[in-house]
């Protein structure tokens, strides 16, 4: 997207070409799906690491730009705010042992990224939500100067004509109002990208919504937001509630939130999410290319679609379906709703888990789904991110016909042996599902995640701290954690 924003002006004959676009994009992706062969090839594992950069306070600082030009890293890109980072890590193609790589080179990143962080006494975090944030540190003047983000800004606030509304309640309760979308540049996530061949894309996709509760509340890691303890992956409605355009008017609120979880299972293929997303939801930025799409579908080569990957860049499910036309093209699952942090193996483990989940489920999906409406798996979504371990999600059980009600940590536990058998068909190595699923494992055992470490600390340091140094010691103390890129599980609680 950042190739072609330039400006954040845009003429009511620029949306109306634009929707001419999509809807030739639309049948050019058609033509391409159809074609015999398409996206068919090796697998791929990648991901994208999102990073707060803080002072030794744990305050947020607004460096990204200057750590960019100072590492001159093509895999670094600057984020909505000026206090975050994102990088992007090179996919892993066709390996036995892809996580084990994916960690060694988000640990180097890690690095490069602290060592030059520290020449200003910074520091970078992957967390999920900053617990020191506060309201002074986001707002308009927190923006990262760049055109893209003043043109989404914009057209978000200029479609919603009032405030932003948050009201997020758990165990504290939040109720603002805020004038901008920068309160989503707080929330920062690991997210990650699984490539999948186009005949299969309809299960496996079918797969991610299913287990994502599962692996949103193992992986859940952000329960602290302004200093109030709200879910467990506070994100999920932070991020819906800040830039949701949609008017506080009844039949506004009819319309679909731009974030979602989703609207049913998939039918058929990958296309009915595109035509779905273009068919629901206004562009934002109307920006067109010249490339004659459909004229390269039926010419046999690979249309960039730029116009729809535009679109679809502005429209944020947490499980999204992605078009990539570099080489002869292929589908991607990015799995978009898993917090930073708290470590790199954390959060690597999660990512094998929803792989293994995937490929183990996948040949007897099409049995599960009668079992499961897909408004039960929505409910549960937002039931494992406010609640975390402690959720009780309504599960199919097909061998006795019949939907419960069970602990997420009961369901999980039943899983891992699926997510096993799932990466041993994918013929990745048994070292390597022996660690990540021991990780997930363990973690279990001990019934610890981010979002329960984060809070067991917060209620002991609060007995010996005001809020304020409380949560400079939590993240100082969690901080360290992270460097020590051992699982959370083995993290220390003793103060």
């Amino acid at each position: 997207m950042g190739r072609w924003i330039d400006r954040s002006d845009f003429s009511p004959k620029e949306f109306a070409r634009f929707n001419e676009r999509l809807a030739d994009n639309l049948s050019a992706f058609r033509t391409l799906l159809d074609r015999q062969n398409f996206g068919m090839g090796e697998r791929s594992y990648g991901a994208e690491l999102e990073l707060y950069i803080t002072d030794k306070l744990g305050q947020p600082l607004a460096l990204n730009r200057t750590l960019l030009d100072d590492l001159q890293d093509p895999h670094l890109t600057l984020e909505l705010n000026q206090f975050n980072l994102e990088y992007n890590l090179d996919p892993i193609l066709d390996s036995n042992k892809p996580f084990s790589e994916l960690s060694e080179t988000m640990k180097k990143a890690l690095s490069e990224i602290s060592s030059a962080a520290q020449a200003y006494d910074a520091r970078v975090l992957p967390i999920g939500i900053l617990p020191t944030l506060q309201k002074q540190h986001v707002g308009m003047d927190a923006i990262t100067d760049i055109p893209r983000y003043h043109a989404l800004a914009r057209a978000l606030r200029d479609r919603r004509g009032s405030d932003f509304h948050i009201h997020i309640s758990g165990q504290d309760e939040l109720d603002l109002s805020w004038q901008d979308v920068t309160l989503e540049g707080a929330n920062t996530s690991f997210q990650y990208h699984y490539r999948v061949n186009p005949d299969e894309f309809a299960s496996s996709f079918n797969v991610a919504q299913l287990v994502t509760p599962l692996v949103l509340a193992l992986g859940a890691n952000s329960p602290l937001f302004f200093g109030q303890r709200l879910w467990h992956e506070t994100r999920i409605a932070l991020f819906k509630q800040s830039v949701d355009c949609r008017m506080d008017e009844p039949l506004s609120k009819r319309l679909p939130a731009r974030v979602f979880f989703g609207h049913g299972w998939v039918r058929q293929d990958i296309y009915e999410l595109f035509a779905e997303n273009v068919y629901l939801f206004e562009p934002l930025m109307p920006i067109c290319s010249s490339e004659n799409n459909h004229q390269l579908a039926l010419a046999g080569e690979v249309p960039p679609l730029d116009e729809l990957r535009l679109h679809q860049g502005s429209v944020w499910s947490w499980n999204r379906p992605i078009y990539d036309p570099v080489g002869d093209g292929h589908l991607r699952i990015e799995v978009r709703s898993l917090p930073a942090g708290p470590s790199v193996d954390n959060m690597i483990a999660n990512a094998a888990l929803m792989t293994g989940l995937i490929e183990g489920l996948k040949p007897h999906i099409d049995k599960i789904l009668p079992g499961i409406p897909f408004r039960y798996a929505e409910h549960n979504f937002y039931r494992a991110a406010k609640h975390g371990l402690d959720a009780k999600l309504l599960w199919p059980e097909p061998a006795e016909g019949a939907l419960k009600e069970l602990p997420v940590v009961d369901i999980l536990d039943s899983m891992i042996v699926i997510a096993e058998e799932g990466l041993q068909r994918i013929n990745i190595a048994e070292s390597e599902i022996s660690y990540y699923l021991g990780i997930i494992r363990d973690g279990l055992a001990a019934r610890m995640n981010g979002a329960r470490w984060q809070l067991n600390m917060y209620e002991k340091l609060s007995w010996q701290c005001d809020q304020t140094q409380t949560l400079v010691e939590l993240v100082d103390r969690y901080y360290r954690n992270t460097m020590s890129h051992k699982p959370v599980h083995e993290w220390s609680e003793q103060l």
